[in-house]
């Protein structure tokens, strides 16, 4: 059986957008919608160049416990205009009750809007261990050793 994710919408939200949802039958990542309240649907809202903001999705999530969502750029977003997220990817706990916001940021050049109902990020859902931590003496020795940001090579 798989995990579901349980939807709640936020009392301001337009419910006709549709939910998540994958995009092809092989997607990894469901894409999240920009759900504006409604003194902004019709204009969007506009990130400058270097701004960072919060986008709403008009929703909220239960996780089961055991699992995250992880919460991915659209890659044709950041190639094509240079919007991504500053946290990515963001996680969010299968115990949190909030608003389900992305944040989102424009590393592009230009302003770039934000339409109501356009598809701003994907949300991947993934089991979580959380482990136990230990102090010990040592460490166990690997070929690689003490060898840290690219010191495996480039090709």
């Amino acid at each position: 059986m798989r995990p579901v994710i349980r939807i709640l919408w936020e009392d301001w939200a337009d419910r006709s957008l549709p939910l998540p949802a994958y995009e092809t039958a092989g997607a990894a990542g469901a894409d999240i919608r920009a759900n504006l309240p409604e003194p902004d649907r019709a204009a969007g809202i506009t990130l400058l160049p270097m701004q960072r903001l919060i986008v709403p999705t008009g929703i909220r999530v239960e996780i089961p416990e055991g699992f995250e969502m992880q919460i991915r750029p659209r890659s044709g977003l950041a190639l094509k205009h240079g919007i991504t997220l500053p946290n990515t990817p963001g996680t969010i706990d299968s115990d949190y009750r909030g608003p389900l916001g992305v944040a989102l940021v424009n590393l592009g050049d230009a302003p770039f809007t934000v339409a109501h109902g356009d598809r701003v990020a994907q949300m991947v859902v993934a089991p979580v261990v959380q482990v136990g931590f230990a102090v010990v003496d040592a460490l166990s020795d690997t070929t690689r050793g003490n060898g840290g940001f690219g010191s495996t090579g480039r090709q």
